[in-house]
Protein backbone atom coordinates (compact mmCIF):
# COMPACT_ATOMS: atom_id res chain seq x y z
CA UNK A 1 0.00 0.00 0.00
CA UNK A 2 2.94 2.41 0.60
CA UNK A 3 1.76 5.89 1.55
CA UNK A 4 -1.66 6.35 3.14
CA UNK A 5 -4.41 6.99 0.68
CA UNK A 6 -6.92 9.74 1.48
CA UNK A 7 -10.39 9.24 0.04
CA UNK A 8 -12.82 12.18 0.17
CA UNK A 9 -16.60 11.80 0.06
CA UNK A 10 -18.51 15.05 0.57
CA UNK A 11 -17.27 16.70 3.79
CA UNK A 12 -16.02 13.40 5.25
CA UNK A 13 -12.37 12.46 5.23
CA UNK A 14 -11.75 8.77 4.82
CA UNK A 15 -8.37 7.06 5.03
CA UNK A 16 -7.41 3.59 3.93
CA UNK A 17 -5.69 1.39 6.52
CA UNK A 18 -4.40 -2.16 6.40
CA UNK A 19 -5.21 -5.12 8.65
CA UNK A 20 -2.33 -7.42 9.60
CA UNK A 21 -1.75 -10.35 11.95
CA UNK A 22 -0.24 -9.53 15.33
CA UNK A 23 0.20 -12.59 17.55
CA UNK A 24 -3.19 -14.27 17.93
CA UNK A 25 -5.01 -11.07 16.95
CA UNK A 26 -5.34 -8.84 13.96
CA UNK A 27 -4.40 -5.16 14.06
CA UNK A 28 -5.35 -2.18 11.93
CA UNK A 29 -2.50 0.03 10.77
CA UNK A 30 -3.76 3.63 10.76
CA UNK A 31 -2.24 6.41 8.67
CA UNK A 32 -0.06 8.97 10.48
CA UNK A 33 -2.17 11.68 8.80
CA UNK A 34 -4.95 10.94 11.31
CA UNK A 35 -2.80 12.44 14.07
CA UNK A 36 -3.44 9.60 16.54
CA UNK A 37 -0.57 9.33 19.01
CA UNK A 38 1.07 5.98 19.68
CA UNK A 39 -0.38 4.33 22.78
CA UNK A 40 -3.78 6.07 22.51
CA UNK A 41 -6.43 3.74 23.91
CA UNK A 42 -9.35 3.38 21.50
CA UNK A 43 -12.91 2.07 21.68
CA UNK A 44 -13.97 0.06 18.66
CA UNK A 45 -17.71 -0.33 18.00
CA UNK A 46 -19.49 -2.36 15.37
CA UNK A 47 -22.68 -0.70 14.15
CA UNK A 48 -24.69 -2.43 11.42
CA UNK A 49 -21.58 -4.14 10.03
CA UNK A 50 -19.46 -0.94 10.09
CA UNK A 51 -16.64 -0.24 12.50
CA UNK A 52 -16.22 3.03 14.40
CA UNK A 53 -13.02 3.76 16.32
CA UNK A 54 -12.93 6.54 18.91
CA UNK A 55 -10.42 7.55 21.59
CA UNK A 56 -11.39 6.52 25.12
CA UNK A 57 -12.71 9.64 26.90
CA UNK A 58 -10.42 11.11 29.54
CA UNK A 59 -11.55 10.50 33.09
CA UNK A 60 -12.35 13.77 34.84
CA UNK A 61 -9.67 14.65 37.35
CA UNK A 62 -10.77 14.75 40.97
CA UNK A 63 -10.31 18.03 42.77
CA UNK A 64 -8.12 17.71 45.84
CA UNK A 65 -7.98 20.42 48.47
CA UNK A 66 -5.44 18.56 50.62
CA UNK A 67 -2.70 21.16 50.21
CA UNK A 68 -4.99 24.18 50.46
CA UNK A 69 -5.49 24.38 54.25
CA UNK A 70 -2.79 26.53 55.79
CA UNK A 71 -1.43 27.74 52.46
CA UNK A 72 -3.58 30.88 52.21
CA UNK A 73 -2.97 33.61 54.77
CA UNK A 74 -6.03 34.84 56.62
CA UNK A 75 -8.09 31.69 56.15
CA UNK A 76 -8.66 29.86 59.37
CA UNK A 77 -10.38 26.58 60.00
CA UNK A 78 -13.81 26.88 61.59
CA UNK A 79 -14.22 24.96 64.81
CA UNK A 80 -16.12 21.70 64.49
CA UNK A 81 -18.84 21.29 67.06
CA UNK A 82 -19.38 17.65 67.96
CA UNK A 83 -22.91 17.22 69.23
CA UNK A 84 -25.56 14.55 69.08
CA UNK A 85 -28.36 15.15 66.66
CA UNK A 86 -31.88 13.86 66.52
CA UNK A 87 -32.52 12.83 62.92
CA UNK A 88 -36.25 12.51 63.49
CA UNK A 89 -36.25 16.16 64.55
CA UNK A 90 -34.55 17.06 61.22
CA UNK A 91 -37.23 15.15 59.30
CA UNK A 92 -40.03 17.05 61.05
CA UNK A 93 -38.39 20.41 60.25
CA UNK A 94 -37.84 19.65 56.56
CA UNK A 95 -41.30 18.35 55.91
Amino acid sequence: MGKSEKITQGNDKNYRGKVFKSGNSVALRLPKALGIKEGTEMILREVHGRYIAEPVPNKPKKLSLDGLYGSIKGIKRLPFEQKSRSWSEQKDRNG
